[in-house]
């Protein structure tokens, strides 16, 4: 059988290779899926994904497929680590920091002001795949990411080196990095004036750099055997879905709720009322990692959020079920009605307290001029519609009420969402599939999520359609 487009989500434990047909069409399909274990360990990510082909050519009923093309996302071999070093934390570090969580990537490690020896010890010990510079407003500020990129030059590290700081430091960051290990990549500052953020091109620059150099980390060498379109991280292929749906849909926020963390993508540029009192720039498409939330690798830590005790009482009576018992048989994948049930209540809070730590809040201060209103950080309140992904959201029967329950709960102060805003599934759990995809064909990306999300929309909601 001939596929257009696999796609393939090489995860830390699990590959997924999803297919697509009719691509070049007005009316792309989705097949189906292959799963099988990621074998970056045993030395050759091809292992896990040819099972994984295999898989999806047994779920479709056919002896084998073939495929045009195959795209890729991937948080294997660590996902994508990265360290960045700014100068003042709330300015240029805040920015360059969401430039790389809006990429996908991991934070080992972020730092303001002159780096210390023990922070260059720690650089050493995390050897991330990619090292961000920035620092200094446009000819501003310059010494202290010179000073940053001498020390880390002088460790001498085969790392890929991205500076996104003061312009006026390019020509010396080329001569600083250069007879070095390091490869550097300049990008324009994040943050070329006081309130003023600029972090998508130095998003675009991490996710090339990603790609070229993933493909030699252990076990990763081979990928290009297989593969034979982009590669980006797995969480930054959620936010371009996420960021490609705002486009024709409106203003959105996007749960990924996962076994190890929940990330909260939210594309909004607020509401001009909150604009005009907030107290630091916030980008249009924000990503937030919680490493604490995951329902199965974390389950300990949503339980004690919760209260053991508060916990216990509640499965007990509302279930009859016991809390210690359902946290010594808890799998990855919930096979049975309590360890649903279980499951659950996690993802609820883990939803639930993954959007009170993105969203932003009103604030009243009193001063000699009397009551000043501000406000900090992101403003959900122009929000439309609620999309859903990740295993927990997508696969567990009550997906849909969590998010739903969630949103209706009243929280003073904060800039949440409004009550009537649409909720959404993504029913084939492919987004982040199709923010690869969408690299190459944004227009059948987003008809295959619409399809996905059973989202009507109006009739000049996407492409193809007048």
């Amino acid at each position: 059988m001939k596929i257009d487009v696999l796609v393939a989500e090489i995860g830390s434990t699990t590959t997924v290779v999803n297919a697509f047909n009719n691509i070049h069409t007005p009316d792309p399909v989705f097949l189906g899926q292959g799963q099988a274990p990621t074998s970056v360990l045993e030395g050759d990510v091809r292992i896990g994904l040819n099972q994984a082909i295999a898989d999806l050519s047994s779920n479709l009923g056919v002896e084998e497929v073939s495929y045009k093309e195959m795209l890729a996302t991937s948080s294997a071999a660590g996902g994508l680590k990265m360290t960045v070093h700014g100068l003042v934390h709330d300015m240029t570090v805040r920015a360059a920091r969401e430039a790389a969580l809006g990429a996908g990537a991991i934070l080992h490690q972020v730092t303001a002001g002159k780096l210390r020896r023990t922070d260059l010890k720690k650089v050493q010990d995390i050897n991330p795949n990619i090292i961000l510079i920035a620092g200094g407003v446009d000819y501003g500020e310059k010494d202290t990411a010179v000073e940053n990129a001498e020390k880390l030059a002088e460790l001498n590290l085969s790392i890929p080196v991205i500076y996104a700081g003061n312009i006026e430091n390019q020509e010396e960051m080329k001569l600083i990095f250069e007879g070095t290990n390091y490869q550097l990549y300049l990008a324009e500052n994040v943050y070329p004036k006081i309130d003023q953020l600029n972090i998508e091109p130095t998003r675009n620059i991490i996710q090339d750099v990603f790609e070229e150099h993933i493909i030699h980390a252990p076990g990763m060498e081979h990928v290009r055997d297989l593969v034979n379109g982009p590669i980006i991280p797995t969480p930054g292929a959620v936010m371009v879905a996420a960021k490609l749906a705002k486009e024709y849909m409106g203003d959105l926020l996007a749960f990924d709720v996962g076994g190890a963390t929940t990330d909260l993508h939210s594309v909004t540029e607020g509401s001009e009322e909150i604009n005009r009192i907030l107290l630091s720039p916030e980008p249009e498409a924000k990503r937030t990692v919680e490493g604490d939330l995951g329902v199965y690798v974390n389950l300990k830590n949503i339980v004690e959020l919760i209260g053991e005790e508060t916990l216990a009482k509640e499965l007990k009576d509302k279930y009859e079920l016991v809390l210690t018992q359902l946290m010594e048989d808890h799998q990855a994948i919930p096979t049975n009605k309590n360890s649903i049930r279980f499951a659950e209540r996690l993802t609820e809070e883990a939803v639930k307290t993954a959007l009170l730590r993105h969203v932003g809040q009103v604030k009243h201060l009193y001063g000699p001029g009397g009551k000043t209103t501000i406000a900090e950080g992101k403003d959900l309140s122009n929000v439309k519609y609620v999309i859903g992904t990740g295993g927990a959201l997508t696969r567990l029967p009550r997906g849909m009420e969590i998010l739903r329950s969630i949103l209706t709960q009243q929280h003073q102060n904060k800039l949440l969402p409004t009550d009537d805003v649409e909720i959404l599934l993504d029913n084939d759990y492919i987004m982040a599939s199709l923010g690869v995809l969408s690299k190459k064909y944004p227009e059948s990306a987003f008809l295959l999520l619409k399809k996905s999300m059973d989202w009507k929309g109006a009739s000049n909601n996407g492409p193809y359609e007048s």
